[in-house]
């Protein structure tokens, strides 16, 4: 049967999904438009599962802290593109995934995917598979810390590309935005230099070892040498031994202790980090999309 074009444009501004498939859908469904919701749906999970293998390197970083500061949640959602990461449909997707977090009992992604969207009937899976049918990119949720503490979070954001979630206890509500936003510019692997893994001091030992036997000292100068250099290495790399990021004089350690506070974890996440990035034929990735529009 043939549709009118307010009926496919109607079924346009409902689904976001491209003019023609519309069409097509509602041709399909002699006009029905629930189930022409349906098809729609039904076609955009087969996208999904099409384009489920692209990698998807860019996206943005969420958090969400309850009004009384006892539960934190950060997560990271993945697009391909920067252009993707400001479409509206996006977000619109990650904040309603990012309250549907806090508002629940989810303590990891595996618990949170088996959820329905808040405020909306579809499950997670359904609205992340439907917003790849409509933004034409794999959209893919990556990670997830809930935190839930008796005292104090911090949370900070800087743009939409690096986010961090810490735990205080002791101090107030200012210090711990203040070691949140430190952690975001310092990058601290560990709060503690014990908490550094064997297998990397390990590494960096040898490496230091390899530098200084050219130096043509005596071993146990050697080992000094090498020892002075790990030592700084591991203050560098854990949040305690790192210079304040607002007053350089002082060490994180310092000013906890000046607060009577101390760091009991931390989470950093930056957007795309530890994702390798394909190089893409901009010809092919043109013509590809051609062919998807047109059904091919």
């Amino acid at each position: 049967m043939s549709v009118s074009a307010a009926q496919v444009k109607e079924l346009r501004e409902a689904t976001g999904a491209p003019m023609m498939d519309c069409k097509k859908a509602l041709e399909a469904t002699a006009g029905d438009f629930e189930r022409a919701i349906e098809e729609l749906r039904k076609t955009g999970a087969a996208k999904a599962v099409k384009k489920a293998n692209r990698v998807a390197s860019d996206g943005i970083i969420v958090i969400r802290v309850s009004a009384d500061g006892k539960r934190g949640v950060i997560i990271e959602v993945n697009c391909e593109t920067d252009f993707v990461a400001r479409d509206q449909n996006f977000l619109s997707f990650v904040n309603a995934l990012a309250d549907t977090a806090l508002a629940s009992h989810a303590a990891n992604l595996d618990q949170l995917n088996q959820l329905t969207l808040l405020s909306q009937s579809i499950s997670i899976e359904e609205a992340r598979q439907t917003l790849v049918a409509k933004v034409g990119e794999n959209v893919h949720i990556r990670r997830m810390v809930v935190i839930d503490n008796p005292n104090f979070l911090g949370a900070y954001l800087h743009g939409s590309r690096i986010g961090t979630l810490v735990s205080l206890e002791g101090g107030d509500q200012a210090l711990a935005k203040d070691i949140a936003m430190h952690i975001a510019a310092s990058k601290p692997l560990v709060v503690k230099p014990e908490e550094v893994s064997a297998d990397i001091i390990a590494k960096e030992k040898e490496i230091y070892m390899a530098q200084a036997a050219s130096s043509g000292k005596s071993q146990d100068i050697i080992e000094k040498m090498v020892n002075g250099r790990l030592k700084k290495y591991l203050d560098e790399v854990s949040l305690v031994g790192q210079p304040f990021i607002k007053e350089p004089d002082m060490t994180v350690q310092s000013l906890l202790n000046k607060h009577r506070a101390k760091v009991l974890s931390f989470t950093r996440y930056e957007v795309g980090e530890g994702i390798e990035k394909e190089k893409e034929d901009f010809v092919e990735a043109v013509r590809s999309q051609i062919q998807e529009q047109s059904g091919g």
